[in-house]
């Protein structure tokens, strides 16, 4: 019997990608909606899977969905799945943790090395000021070498921003609760164990866990305060993990030597997030001390296709085969639809 599968919210048009991989006995569904409520209710009924970005996956949306036997989420982050919810419904939730790990570490580094030597600050300073020929605008400058770059999170991406670390000469520590215990001992890392004790040693801190109630607002201004004086705080990770009020109080105090953040806890960002409004106004106690992202260190064109691609693998290894993959809700899922 033909599968379908349904995009609830997907930006890809056409679906080229994936019908490549999906074959011609598959129905691909391309709804490009922002809300459950504008897809056609018989789409929803029908899909065999679903595949979503940011749509919320809870209690209306499952119960609209009759016959699907998995959702997968279109990245890494699955906090927009109501996981126990799905599992109680007989649907596996899946995630794909694996397509833009090079990415997401590479784009944390560069936010260290901008920092460490002066890049943007130097060429925003020069775009103002051609005879602004000084080394004085590098207000962050730091050695790396020697240094001790901590990692809180130490999966996928964190062990890959890790390596990455180490082979600038860093020193490499981490925190990370979830992994047993000699996880470490074949890197050579350092195995901090408590948060703490991490922030207080690191000069520099990157966020590489997910997000979800022990991790929400984790980083706050207890946090900043156990962190090195002068310490880079860098997170690529989901922007509910750090409370950016504490964030702006550590960069004005100078507890904070610069903070890059990629993600922030509402996005798109606005004036009403405090350190986007302190990154706004560039101020001489933040200019060259911030940096912004539009939540896309998962970018590159390579990236993108990987995660559609594994996807919709995902789902299908699972309709054909009864394989399943990359399950966040396996807790709660004791009676999976047939």
């Amino acid at each position: 019997m033909p599968l379908t599968i349904l995009y609830p919210d997907s930006r890809s048009d056409p679906l080229d990608i994936e019908r490549e991989v999906a074959g011609p006995d598959v129905e691909l569904i391309n709804a490009r909606k922002a809300k459950f409520e504008d897809i056609d209710p018989q789409d929803w009924e029908r899909a065999d899977a679903v595949i979503v970005r940011f749509m919320p996956i809870d209690a209306k949306v499952i119960a609209a969905m009759k016959k699907a036997k998995i959702v997968v989420r279109n990245g890494v982050g699955f906090d927009v799945i109501d996981l126990k919810a799905t599992g109680e419904a007989g649907i596996p939730a899946c995630n794909v943790p694996d397509y833009g790990t090079t990415e997401v570490a590479d784009s944390a580094i560069a936010m260290m090395l901008a920092f460490a030597r002066g890049t943007v600050a130097f060429n925003e300073a020069l775009r103002a000021d051609l005879t602004a020929w000084t080394h004085m605008h590098n207000v962050t400058a730091k050695r790396l070498r020697g240094a001790t770059f901590g990692v809180i999170g130490l999966g996928r991406i964190g062990t890959a921003a890790a390596l990455r670390a180490r082979a600038f000469g860093m020193n490499v520590a981490f925190y990370d609760p979830q992994l047993p215990n000699g996880a470490e001992l074949s890197f050579g890392f350092h195995r901090a164990r408590t948060l703490e004790e991490l922030l207080g040693m690191s000069d520099v801190v990157s966020i590489h866990t997910p997000l979800h109630e022990g991790t929400r607002r984790l980083i706050d201004a207890k946090a900043v305060a156990a962190m090195k004086q002068g310490a880079y705080l860098i997170s690529t990770a989901r922007g509910e993990i750090c409370d950016t009020a504490a964030v702006v109080e550590g960069l004005k105090s100078g507890k904070l030597g610069a903070v890059g953040l990629d993600v922030l806890p509402k996005e798109p960002g606005t004036t009403g997030d405090p350190f986007v409004a302190a990154w706004q106004a560039n101020e001489p106690w933040i200019r060259g001390r911030a940096l912004l992202g539009p939540h896309a260190a998962f970018y590159s064109p390579d990236s993108n296709r990987d995660l559609r691609r594994k996807a919709l693998e995902t789902a299908l290894f699972y309709l054909r085969d009864g394989v399943l993959g990359n399950c966040v809700n396996a807790e709660y899922l004791k009676n999976p639809r047939k």
